[in-house]
């Protein structure tokens, strides 16, 4: 028997390297680099920045985000998953087609009112007891969503970004390290 029923994941800087995608038009928009950072609502951060978030999404190019190496291995080798995420769902939902992915659910800002995402409207929509769900996710943000939720967590540390933060818990390296969690 599984440890776990479903393996939710965040998307940006976790399944898929979108991170020079994300930053490109804040950019374009006028931000400097450094002010840019990750893991926020879209529309909070467009919000605080005074970025019209239909602008932003506009000059989103979701043809250049890529899988990391291992991740559509590891989609390929799930019975079960999901998505939870921050991100506007205009841009979500194209890259998962173009991916040819096709989770269970995929929650993305909007479902949440613009807030930041929470992963008890995914475990309803999937009915899975959160202490039979894992999260996996980039930032201090998805670490937070799992302990509210309940549920376990694993840290994408295959993203540089990640790796280098040394999280503490379950930090895993290569995409293919959560069919070992199951």
């Amino acid at each position: 028997m599984s440890r776990y029923d479903i393996v939710i994941f965040d998307l940006d800087g976790t399944l898929i390297d979108s991170d020079d995608a994300l930053v490109r038009p804040f950019l374009a928009l006028g931000m400097a680099e450094g002010d840019i950072t990750f893991g926020h609502p879209i529309e909070e951060f467009c919000a605080a920045v005074g970025i019209d978030v239909d602008e932003y999404v506009s000059l989103y190019d979701t043809d250049v985000v890529q899988p990391y190496p291992g991740a559509a291995g590891l989609i390929d080798g799930l019975d079960r998953w999901g998505i939870c995420s921050n991100k506007h769902p205009l841009s979500g939902t194209a890259e998962l087609t173009r991916l040819g992915w096709n989770p269970e659910v995929a929650l993305f800002s909007d479902a949440f009112g613009g807030a930041a995402k929470r992963l008890e409207p995914v475990l309803d929509i999937v009915g899975v007891d959160a202490q039979r769900a894992l999260f996996v996710g980039d930032t201090p943000h998805d670490a937070e969503c799992a302990v509210a939720a309940g549920c376990d967590f694993a840290w994408a540390a295959w993203n540089p970004r990640t790796a280098a933060t040394a999280p503490m818990g379950t930090v895993l390296t290569d995409p293919r390290q959560v069919l070992d969690l199951l």
